[in-house]
């Protein structure tokens, strides 16, 4: 335990577990160079965790116990893939460096929080990610930020759909959010219709894989969307077996996209993924909020996208067909990737993120051998 180098901290409850679990695989590359250990506070989330990797993981329940287990540690860097309040808990040691990673890149309010003024270091995907924080809060130092790309997308992936002739065209809302200003789904407004739009598609297969949080969303709008959305692609894989209509629950979206011809989705880290990944394919944006303006300013990739709203859904599947024969933004979406990702290549983001981490483990002991150690200060 004590030649563990980097923490991957955690302080989420299993169902936030995601967040985490889209970094083992790049963690996994990062412990071959600086070891690894994934400290978690949540016992369940932890044990979650253990199953689906090899990294060492430890656990802290009590503040008690994360500085007993800190003090124990002779670790350099922490990595923090979420905002979650306990992440202060674990900011009050000084002799680390505290590093913002997130879990992935999109548009949302929520990834240009406040709360990156308390790290040493926010790692982001590219320009659009610098812009978002540079615009979106007050006197925020632009130095803490690192351009790494995303990591977890050079990472190869076994297909999880069976190759079909029929064109392909994957449903992937977002979540509702734990608050309204972060509510980006399309699910309880435009889903069932979206659905629809698409099984009239000719010569379709569709999937649908929602956020992992909208399976178990206690909110009665999106829950009720949810079960009518599996039930009409129950029905309309009854009356056409040979279509394999599908819905993915689980599993990484990543590697459902490589089977899919085209996505339509909201303003989430998943329309950026395919951007990035499948800049050659056509992306659908949603507006549930029916405001193509605000829509406009706050996602770029929806001015490289067709955008759905309430008015447009009922053309969806001609529009659909028209494109999947058809791609007028092609052009158009290369260089809005070059604007979230800079010029990245698939396969160069690890190697950027290893050199970066590496560079703050050399500059965290450079620091250290100045002076007196600091300690835990509460």
């Amino acid at each position: 335990m004590n030649d563990v180098r980097v923490i991957a901290y955690f302080a989420g409850d299993p169902t936030r577990t995601y967040q985490l679990a889209q970094w083992l695989e790049v963690l996994e590359v990062l412990d071959r160079v600086h070891p690894v250990g994934l400290v978690l506070r949540d016992p369940d989330s932890a044990a979650l965790i253990a199953s689906r990797t090899s990294l060492t993981v430890l656990t802290a329940p009590s503040f008690p116990e994360l500085t007993e287990l800190y003090a124990e540690l002779d670790a350099k860097v922490v990595l923090y893939c979420n905002n979650s309040v306990l992440n202060f808990e674990s900011l009050l040691d000084s002799r680390m460096l505290h590093v913002h990673v997130n879990h992935g890149e999109s548009d949302k309010q929520s990834m240009a929080s406040n709360n990156a003024k308390a790290y040493d270091r926010v790692f982001v995907a590219g320009d659009a990610a610098v812009q978002r924080y540079l615009t979106g809060l007050l006197d925020f130092d632009a130095a803490r930020l690192v351009r790494v790309g995303r990591p977890q997308l050079d990472l190869p992936r076994t297909p999880l759909l069976a190759p079909s002739e029929r064109r392909t065209v994957m449903y992937a809302p977002t979540w509702e959010g734990d608050a309204d200003y972060n509510d980006y789904t399309s699910l309880d407004s435009l889903g069932e219709a979206i659905v629809r739009a698409i099984l009239a598609v000719p010569d379709v297969r569709l999937v649908y894989k929602p956020h992992p949080k909208v399976t178990t969303s206690l909110t009665p709008a999106i829950a009720d969307a949810h079960l009518a959305v599996m039930g009409l692609i129950d029905e309309a894989a009854r009356l056409d077996p040979a279509a394999w209509h599908t819905q993915v629950l689980t599993g990484d979206i990543l590697a459902v996209m490589p089977g899919c011809d085209a996505m339509v989705t909201d303003v989430s880290s998943v329309g950026l993924d395919w951007l990035y990944l499948h800049t050659d394919k056509p992306i659908f944006l949603t507006d549930p909020h029916g405001d193509v303006d605000a829509l406009h300013h706050q996602a770029p990739i929806s001015r490289c996208a067709d955008v759905i709203g309430a008015d447009d859904v009922r053309d969806l599947a001609s529009l659909l067909d028209a494109r999947l024969g058809h791609d007028e933004h092609h052009l158009a979406r290369v260089a809005m990737r070059h604007h979230y990702f800079d010029e990245l290549e698939v396969g160069e983001s690890t190697g950027r993120f290893l050199t970066e981490v590496g560079r703050l483990v050399a500059l965290r002991d450079e620091l250290l051998s100045g002076g007196a150690e600091p300690a835990i200060t509460a």
